[in-house]
C-alpha cells in the first residue's frame, strides 16, 4: 500500500458518491492523507469517468477528480454487495455519499442504520435540498443550487442575463465545505467525545454562505443589489475590472481602498482632491474607468503592468490554464505537480491546497482505473480471502 502523508494520514474514508461533490470533499481529505475509498459499479463505474475532453480516448478530467484514492467496485444492488458495502462502512471513519434518501435507506446504508452499527462514523450527505426537507429525495444538480444560492443573481452586466461561473462552482464549493465539516466533527470526537455526525449539506447552502452581505442587506436595507459587470454591486466606490491591452491581453484591476483608488488616480494623471473622499470616488468611479480602459488599450501587457506596479496599482494578467503551466508566480510556490499516470504517462494537475508547512501532504497518483484496487482493500483491509473475492467477481458482485 502506497504511503501516505499530511494530518489526516490515517483517517478512512469510504465514498459512496459520484460525479463532482462528494468527490470533491474527498479528493480534498485524501490529498492531506486520508485513505480514500471511492466505490463504484462494476459496469459502468462514476459517470465522472465519462465526462469531459479525452487524448488518445483517455478522458482527463478523471486523473484529477479522482486522483489519491483506491478504486473499488461492488453492485450495491445485489445483497452481498450491500453486505460489503455496510463493512467497509465499518472499517471507516468518515462516509461520504450524494445518494438520494430512498435509495439509501432501501438498502440499508442510511444514517439512521449506519449510525446504529458504527455510532462513530461521521458521514457527509449532499443533496439537492437537504435531506430533512420535503423535497429532500428529489435529484440535485450544481447549477440549480448556483441559482439559489444567489450568487447567479449577482454576476454579469447589468444589461445582460444572470450568468453562472464557467466551472462546477456550487458543487466544487460544497465539496469543499463538505470535507472542512468532515474535519471539524472528526475534532469534535477527539476534543468532546462526540459520538457519530450526520452533516446534511444541500447544493446552494455553501456559496449561500459565502455571500455574508447578502441576507442582511435584503433584510435590513430591503434591497437586493443588481448585476455590476466586474464591479462591486455593493461597494461602487471601487474600481474592479478587466481591461484588453494593446497586444490583445487581458489583465484585471482592482481598488479597495481610497489608497488604492488614488494610485490609480494619480496613474493617469487626475487630480487628488477629486477623490478624496468616498462620495468623491462613488461619483467618479466610471469616469475614471473610462479613462483607463483607455490608457490599457494603448499599451502592451508588460508596459502596463510595469506602470501600475511603480505607481502601486494592484493588477494582474487573466490567466488561461495553459498561461498557469508557465507562470512564474505559479511555478514559484509548486501550484503544478507532475504526476505519473498509467495512460498518458506523466501529467500536470494542481498540487495540493491548502499548503500546510509541516504536514504538506502529496499527489502520489492521478485517477485509478476502474475496481484497480479492489483486491488490495478487499484482502488487506477487510481480511477477505482469495476465495471469497473470486466467488464475488464470479457473481458480478464486484
Amino acid at each position: 500500500m502506497t504511503e501516505r502523508s499530511g494530518p489526516l494520514a490515517g483517517v478512512k474514508v469510504v465514498e459512496l458518491a459520484h460525479l463532482i461533490a462528494g468527490p470533491m470533499a474527498g479528493t480534498l481529505l485524501a490529498d492531506l492523507g486520508a485513505d480514500v475509498v471511492h466505490v463504484e459499479d462494476p459496469g459502468s463505474g462514476d459517470a465522472a469517468r465519462r465526462q469531459g475532453p479525452a487524448k488518445d480516448g483517455t478522458k482527463v478530467w478523471w486523473k484529477v477528480t479522482g486522483r489519491n484514492k483506491r478504486s473499488v467496485t461492488i453492485d450495491l444492488r445485489e445483497p452481498d454487495g450491500r453486505a460489503l458495502a455496510r463493512e467497509l462502512v465499518a472499517w471507516a471513519d468518515v462516509l461520504i455519499t450524494n445518494m438520494r434518501v430512498s435509495t439509501l435507506r432501501g438498502w440499508g446504508l442510511d444514517w439512521d442504520t449506519l449510525h446504529a452499527l458504527h455510532p462513530k462514523l461521521v458521514m457527509l450527505h449532499v443533496s439537492g435540498n437537504g435531506i430533512a426537507t420535503a423535497s429532500g429525495n428529489a435529484p440535485g444538480f450544481g447549477k440549480v443550487g448556483e441559482a439559489r444560492s444567489g450568487v447567479v443573481a449577482v454576476t454579469g452586466f447589468a444589461d445582460g442575463p444572470p450568468v453562472h461561473a464557467g466551472f462546477s462552482h456550487a458543487d466544487s464549493v460544497t465539496g469543499l465545505m463538505g470535507a472542512f465539516a468532515i474535519c471539524a466533527a472528526l475534532v469534535g470526537q477527539v476534543s468532546s467525545g462526540c459520538a457519530g455526525e450526520l452533516i446534511d449539506l444541500a447544493l446552494d447552502e455553501s456559496l449561500f454562505r459565502l455571500i455574508d452581505w447578502q441576507v442582511i442587506v435584503a433584510d435590513q436595507l430591503e434591497f437586493a443589489p443588481p448585476r455590476a459587470g466586474n464591479q462591486l454591486a455593493i461597494a461602487p466606490g471601487v474600481l474592479v475590472n478587466t481591461y484588453e491591452t494593446s497586444d490583445q491581453h487581458w489583465l484585471t484591476v482592482t481598488s479597495g481602498t481610497l489608497r488604492s483608488v488614488l494610485n490609480i488616480a494619480a496613474l493617469l494623471g487626475e487630480d487628488a482632491d477629486e477623490y478624496a473622499t468616498p462620495e468623491q470616488q462613488r461619483e467618479r468611479v466610471p469616469h475614471l474607468d473610462a479613462l483607463l480602459r483607455d490608457w490599457i488599450n494603448k499599451r502592451p501587457l508588460d508596459e502596463a503592468l510595469e506602470s501600475m506596479r511603480q505607481c502601486e496599482v494592484v493588477a494582474a494578467p487573466v490567466l488561461t490554464g495553459r498561461d498557469i503551466l508557465t507562470d512564474a508566480l505559479y511555478v514559484e510556490r509548486g501550484n503544478v505537480v507532475d504526476v505519473p499516470d498509467s495512460d498518458l504517462g506523466t501529467v500536470k494537475m494542481q498540487g495540493v491546497v491548502p499548503r500546510l508547512t509541516n504536514q504538506p501532504g502529496a499527489v502520489w497518483r492521478s485517477g485509478p482505473s476502474l475496481g484497480a484496487d479492489t483486491d488490495v482493500v478487499l484482502t488487506e483491509y477487510l481480511g477477505r480471502s482469495a476465495d471469497e473475492i473470486a466467488a464475488w467477481r464470479a457473481a458480478g458482485i464486484i
